[in-house]
């Protein structure tokens, strides 16, 4: 199915000037967005299906950089900590709009 335009728009603002979009990842994975110094990494997720929200976690945890956004509709932030929280990461989930960020902290060890 190709992807809508909201998406591909979230994506292209994640990346930032110089960032990249749909960057390999160890697996035959894609990670939806990478800024330019490998910074910060986002997973865009527009479906709130609790299966797609996991995987887009774990592409996070893959993508190995610091800074970690799952950005979702503002409906399904609370299923989107939660599959942040399950998969064992640490991150920022965003509204598709920008105007309201939770801040996941990783599981004590």
């Amino acid at each position: 199915m190709p992807e809508k335009s909201t998406h591909r728009r979230a994506k292209k603002k994640a990346a930032g000037y110089g960032g990249k979009t749909e960057v390999s990842l160890p697996g035959n994975k894609r990670l939806d967005a990478i800024t330019k110094y490998r910074r910060r990494a986002t997973e865009v997720e527009r479906s709130g299906s609790p299966k797609r929200l996991a995987d887009s976690a774990q592409r996070l945890k893959k993508s190995g950089v610091p800074q970690r956004v799952l950005q979702v509709p503002q409906y399904d932030m609370g299923k989107a900590v939660k599959a942040m929280r399950k998969e064992g990461i640490g991150g920022t989930v965003t509204n598709m709009g920008g105007t309201k960020k939770w801040r996941v902290t990783p599981p004590k060890k």
